[in-house]
């Protein structure tokens, strides 16, 4: 097959985009990058991943959507990322999202631009595909080089351990039954999602066939596989739903999703849900002498009902980390998502706001116009390099107001150089972008 060549890098190396024939190289390549320190052998669950994102089967990524950086001397693999699409949702309204991942590059080749040439390719693709926002997972400081705010909470959890685990009384039968989810549950599972999310701000929005994959169509070993679980009563009539991990991997069972129907008692439920994971964690430490079962985890982000309902019994807490976004068009992401900021206000104590909101990024600022409380207008705007307008923010923190990463407030404690006017510009903000947590469960 004809490789698809993006750009001459010099000394050898080529920037091209990937094909099936490529399968092979870049499962072997991000088994080994990404595995830990001192480890032995390449990271399974990364392997996995990759395969099964090769494999063609993938609702929203095709084969062609990793970069390759390839080395024409000795035929290698030595950079990579990819890019997988999908939509989320701010308040509702929903938009394309171009999510890159599987960033890497072999230590010899290192400090070469050759990150940031694949990141200005796969920036472009996401353009072409009309995706308003990119965002991706990773360390520290490391994807601001490339445009990107650490704006949205990502992750945040509690930690139960065995003492924590309820039991059942002598002759007690457990009250709720929790049982592999099958496919024509997926409506429910869909449902239920559904409601769950709606407590968050920002949400990826899935559809059926992402469900079907995610039910059936990834390897176990998968780095972002997840069980589909039924929660059932007795009657047999279903109550909620799990997502959670399919085996025992770093000592622990995890939940990364947890959703009961309306009218549902978490306080009733989790102790059912608490035991059935513990026991199949044993199940898994047993099958592995070189696993142990330590603690179980619900992976549910910053906030959650199920912290409230069992807060007793999960001692530990870990604080969430952040998503990296990027707006390439701002203004027309607030222009998109309009109706979401219009029912804010209109449920504050703005509602039917006139006037202008003028915001200053310092090398430029936006405009927006009020009329009734409808948001009529958001156009680019040009400050004065003195203070000017009614709120600035350096560099991207804006950002994160407008994911509710942070809250205005919290902004001006943290930046000497962020700012809102006490008159006009902090109420309205406050209004329009309250701090709010969101738990993405993104596609991958």
């Amino acid at each position: 097959m004809t490789k698809k060549i993006i750009r001459d890098l010099g000394d050898g190396l080529i920037l091209r985009r990937s094909s099936a024939d490529d399968a092979e190289k870049l499962v072997e390549f991000n088994g080994n990058l990404h595995r830990e320190p001192g480890a032995q052998g390449p990271e399974e669950h990364v392997a996995t991943w990759v395969g099964d994102l090769m494999s063609g089967q993938h609702p929203t990524f095709d084969v062609g959507d990793f970069t390759i950086v390839e080395d024409t001397n000795t035929g290698e693999i030595v950079s990579c990322l990819c890019l997988i699409s999908q939509t989320w949702s701010y308040g509702g309204v929903r938009f394309g999202v171009g999510r890159p991942e599987l960033v890497g590059t072999h230590p010899d080749y290192r400090n070469r631009g050759l990150i940031r040439a694949q990141f200005d390719v796969i920036h472009g693709w996401s353009a072409g595909r009309g995706e308003r926002m990119q965002a991706i997972t990773g360390i520290p400081y490391f994807y601001r080089q490339f445009g990107y705010e650490m704006a949205i909470t990502l992750g945040g959890r509690r930690i139960g351990y065995k003492p924590q685990v309820p039991k059942l009384k002598d002759g007690e039968e457990e009250p709720y039954r929790i049982r592999p989810a099958t496919e024509t549950d997926i409506p429910f599972v869909a449902r239920l999602y559904g409601q769950g999310v709606g407590r968050y701000p920002v949400a990826c929005v899935w559809d059926e066939d992402l469900w079907l994959y995610e039910l059936a169509g990834k390897t176990r070993a998968n780095y972002n596989g997840q069980s589909l679980a039924l929660i059932e009563a007795p009657s047999g009539e279903p109550v909620g739903f799990l997502a959670h991990s399919p085996d025992l991997r770093n000592g622990h069972v995890s939940v990364e999703f947890y959703e009961l129907e309306s009218g549902v008692s978490w306080l009733a439920v989790t102790p059912s849900v608490v035991r059935h994971m513990w026991t199949l964690g044993e199940g898994w430490a047993e099958q592995d002498a070189k696993r142990e079962l330590d603690s179980f985890v619900f992976w549910l982000g910053a906030e959650h009902p199920v912290y409230q309902a069992f807060d007793k019994r999960l001692p530990h807490t870990i604080g969430p980390y952040a998503w990296y976004v990027r707006v390439p068009d701002l203004p027309g992401f607030l222009r998109h998502v309009a109706p979401f900021l219009e029912r804010r206000l209109e449920n504050s104590l703005l509602a039917g706001h006139n006037g202008e909101l003028k915001i200053s990024f310092y090398r430029n600022g936006l405009r927006l116009v009020f009329d009734a409380g409808r948001l009529v207008e958001v156009e680019p705007w040009q400050p004065a390099p003195q203070q000017e307008g009614d709120a600035g923010f350096p560099d991207l923190t804006f950002l994160q107001l407008l994911f509710g990463y942070r809250s205005m407030s919290e902004l001006d404690h943290a930046f000497a150089d962020c700012w809102a006017s006490g008159d006009k510009g902090k109420p309205l903000l406050d209004a329009l972008f309250p701090r709010c947590p969101s738990h993405i469960w993104p596609i991958s």
